[in-house]
């Protein structure tokens, strides 16, 4: 299995992800963040991709504990949505033995309208998929709108039967974790901080990238991308101390990522 392209802890592979996937070795992934081409939404070239057999090949490459963010949607075909994102996720728990861990969602804050007979499409799915039990979580934390109040009537727990008091008089705390709906900005200037990206038709936020490395991995981990497309993964994985592969069947795409992920590793590491 020759690289495409090697940087500093980053290799790209050229070619199709069933096939070089299958020359891994098992158990070597902490972190797999993509998102396939799905139905017709996304032309690439003519090229499909063996969903059933690359779906296998994620989990034996991924370690146990290790997660799978699989960023997908569906095409509204004959007035139906297909519900192949769906298909894929059962797919994954039922014949591949994925935990699906969350049914997460990428809202668009500034999706762009088809007026059709339909309410907009603002988002994808993210299926968390997980290899068994959770080795990481760091969850993204928010700040709590009424923090350091008194909650004079304590927060209770539902028992099934009735509700019994859990925490008496307790100050509310000073932040929580997220909800599962991740929000970002889409669009020239707004997802991503270079110019190489949207050269690519369905590159997603630099920001959904960095959410998910940071919420299942940790510094000095292996990420995947097995459909790197212009390289966002990778490029955020770079900046956050991780190691990284990804593979795609498009040289000049692969030439873009490395660009990328190049530029990325010339930057200062966000600091955490």
């Amino acid at each position: 299995m020759t690289p495409y392209a090697k940087l500093p802890n980053m290799t790209l592979y050229h070619g199709d992800s069933a096939i070089v996937l299958a020359e891994m070795p098992a158990d070597r992934i902490d972190l797999i963040v993509t998102s396939p081409p799905y139905d017709s939404l996304r032309s690439y070239m003519g090229f499909t991709f063996d969903f059933e057999t690359i779906a296998r090949e994620l989990y034996r490459v991924t370690k146990p504990g290790g997660v799978v963010v699989w960023v997908v949607g569906d095409a509204t075909v004959n007035g139906s949505e297909t519900g192949t994102s769906f298909r894929q996720a059962l797919y994954f728990k039922d014949m591949c033995g994925f935990n699906l861990h969350d049914t997460m969602i990428y809202g668009k804050h500034n999706w762009v309208p088809l007026t059709h007979n339909r309410y907009e499409q603002q988002f994808e799915y993210m299926f968390i998929l997980s290899k068994g039990n959770l080795a990481n979580f760091n969850p993204i934390k928010m700040k709590c709108i009424h923090r350091g109040r008194e909650n004079p009537k304590g927060t209770f727990r539902h028992t099934g039967q009735e509700s019994q008091p859990a925490h008496l008089h307790n100050a509310v705390s000073e932040e929580k974790i997220r909800g599962n709906i991740f929000m970002y900005d889409v669009g020239a200037g707004k997802s991503t901080t270079d110019d190489y990206a949207f050269v690519h038709p369905a590159s997603f936020p630099e920001a959904l990238a960095r959410d998910h490395i940071l919420s299942w991995s940790n510094p000095g981990d292996t990420v995947l991308d097995p459909f790197l497309g212009s390289g966002t993964t990778l490029k955020m994985a770079s900046l956050l101390d991780r190691k990284g592969i990804g593979i795609d069947c498009s040289a000049d795409y692969l030439d873009i990522a490395r660009k990328r992920i190049a530029s990325a590793q010339q930057q200062t590491r966000f600091v955490l």
